[in-house]
C-alpha cells in the first residue's frame, strides 16, 4: 500500500472514530483502517473480502453503483444489504479536475452526524477524499495533472504542456475552451465541471475558471455551449461564460483562451448575449474588445449616465429617431435634444458616418471596460427622463 494514501485514511479513521477504506474506481482496495473501537469490521462481510482479496465482487460492485455513487460529486449513503452481508456506509466519492479516480468508504453505521453537510466530521472527511484524488489523478496514466498543464499552457509558464493535453485527448481531436467569469464571493470549494472529459483549470484566485472540452469528430460546438449554460447553474449570480472558436488540437491554446475569455465579458455587458456567449456571435464586440478603451474626445459625454445610454440606444437602433424614441420611451423631441447635446458634449458631428462609428465604438468600449456603466438600453423612464427635454 502507499504509505501517502494509508496516512489519509488512517487521519479520517481517527477523526471520525470509524473504519475507512479507499478503492480505486474499479474497486480494487488501496488502504484501509480499523479503528480501535471497530466491533462493525467483523460482521461486514464484504469489508472483509475487500481487505482480504484486495477488490470485490462483480455484485458488491454493481450494488453500489446502483445507488449512483460514480456520478455522484457529494457523498452517497449506501443503505445495508443484510442478505448480502453489506452494512450501512458512507462513500465520497474521490475526484480530481471533475474525473472520478475512486472512493472513500466510511463504515459508519448509519450515523446522523455524518449527514449534516455542516457537520465538522463530513467536511474532514470531504478534504480527504479530495486530497486523495489528487494523489490518484498525479499517477494515473495519460491523465497526470491535466488540470495543472492547462493552467501552465494559460499563463504562460509551460507552453509545451500543450503537448501532454493532446496526448491525453488524442492530437489533432476538436476541443474548444470555455471561460468561467466567476462574480463575488467566488467559486464555491467543491465546484466540478459538469462534463465527463472535461479539464478545469482555477486561475486568478477562484475568478476565472478555464474549462477543456473534447468536441466530437466534426467539431459541433453545441457541447460547449450546453457545458458552459450548464455550469453557471452552480456559480454566483452575475456570473458569465464565453465559448472560443473549435480548433483541432491543443497547439492554439493562448488564443482560444483570448476569444472565451473576452466573449465571457461581452456576456456580462450586454443582455443580449447574456449569460453566454460564444466567439463567433460577438460580432462588432471583437472589434471592441480590441481597443484600450474609449476615445478620450467622449470622457465629458461619457460622465452622463443618460446621454451615453441615449446614444447608445440610438446607435443601436441605426440612427432611427422613431426606434430608438420608441425604446427610450421618450418623446422624439427629447431625443433629438438629447442627440443635439451629444454634438456639443463631443464634437462630434451624428449625420457623419466615421464620427458616428467613433461614438458608437466609445460606448461600447466604455462599458467593456468599465467606464461607463449607466443606464443600459433597458434603463428605466425615470433615469432616462432625468434629463428634460
Amino acid at each position: 500500500m502507499r504509505d501517502d494514501l494509508q496516512e489519509l485514511v488512517d487521519d479520517v479513521s481517527r477523526v471520525l472514530g470509524a473504519p475507512a477504506t479507499l478503492e480505486d474506481r474499479d474497486f480494487t482496495l488501496l488502504a484501509f483502517c480499523a479503528h480501535d473501537d471497530d466491533r462493525t469490521t467483523t460482521m461486514d462481510a464484504v469489508r472483509t473480502r475487500s481487505i482480504l482479496g484486495r477488490s470485490s465482487t462483480p455484485e458488491v460492485r454493481a450494488w453500489f453503483e446502483s445507488h449512483g455513487i460514480a456520478e455522484a460529486t457529494d457523498p452517497v449513503r449506501v443503505p445495508a444489504d443484510p442478505a448480502a452481508g453489506i452494512l450501512t456506509r458512507l462513500c465520497l466519492p474521490v475526484r480530481a479536475g471533475g474525473e472520478l479516480h475512486g472512493y472513500l468508504w466510511l463504515l459508519d453505521e448509519g450515523r446522523t452526524d455524518l449527514t449534516d453537510p455542516a457537520a465538522p466530521g463530513l467536511a474532514a472527511a470531504v478534504d480527504v477524499a479530495a486530497a486523495a484524488g489528487r494523489l490518484l489523478a498525479e499517477e494515473r496514466p495519460g491523465t497526470a495533472d491535466l488540470s495543472a498543464a492547462l493552467r501552465a499552457v494559460l499563463t504562460g509558464t509551460a507552453p509545451r504542456a500543450a503537448r501532454q493535453l493532446d496526448t491525453a485527448l488524442g492530437a489533432g481531436a476538436p476541443v474548444t475552451l470555455v471561460a468561467l467569469r466567476v462574480a463575488a464571493p467566488g467559486l464555491p470549494a467543491r465546484w466540478t465541471p459538469p462534463a465527463a472529459g472535461a479539464v478545469p483549470a482555477v486561475l486568478a484566485d477562484g475568478a476565472e475558471v478555464a474549462v477543456l472540452l473534447p468536441l466530437p469528430a466534426g467539431g459541433d460546438p453545441r457541447p460547449a455551449g450546453a457545458l458552459a449554460a450548464a455550469a453557471l447553474t452552480g456559480l454566483p449570480a452575475g456570473s458569465t461564460a464565453g465559448v472560443a472558436a473549435a480548433r483541432r488540437g491543443c497547439g492554439d491554446l493562448p488564443a482560444q483562451w483570448h476569444e472565451a475569455r473576452t466573449a465571457a465579458r461581452v456576456a456580462a455587458v450586454d443582455p443580449r448575449l447574456a449569460p453566454a456567449a460564444s466567439w463567433p456571435e460577438l460580432g462588432a464586440w471583437r472589434q471592441v474588445a480590441a481597443l484600450p478603451g474609449p476615445d478620450p474626445a467622449l470622457a465629458a459625454l461619457l460622465a452622463d449616465p443618460v446621454l451615453t445610454a441615449t446614444a447608445e440606444v440610438w446607435l443601436d437602433c441605426a440612427g432611427s429617431p422613431q426606434r430608438a424614441a420608441a425604446r427610450l420611451c421618450i418623446h422624439r423631441q427629447t431625443l433629438y435634444y438629447r442627440l443635439g447635446r451629444i454634438e456639443e458634449l463631443t464634437g462630434l458631428d451624428l449625420a457623419e458616418g466615421a464620427d458616428r462609428l467613433l461614438l458608437h465604438l466609445g460606448v461600447r468600449a466604455a462599458r467593456l471596460t468599465g467606464s461607463f456603466a449607466g443606464a443600459t438600453v433597458a434603463a428605466t423612464n425615470s433615469d432616462l427622463n432625468s434629463t428634460g427635454s
